[in-house]
């Protein structure tokens, strides 16, 4: 069984992939860290 401190490093790595590097559509397929970098250049 895996520790606590495990599960817990995992999810937080999928929510910063889900929110930061996960290329989306509706951006165009930038991810939200380039489609907000382009915004604001």
């Amino acid at each position: 069984m895996r520790s606590i401190d495990e599960a817990q490093r995992r999810i937080e790595e999928y929510i910063r992939f889900y929110n930061e590097d996960r290329a989306q559509r509706k951006l165009n397929k930038l991810t939200p860290v380039e489609y907000r970098n382009q915004l604001v250049a």
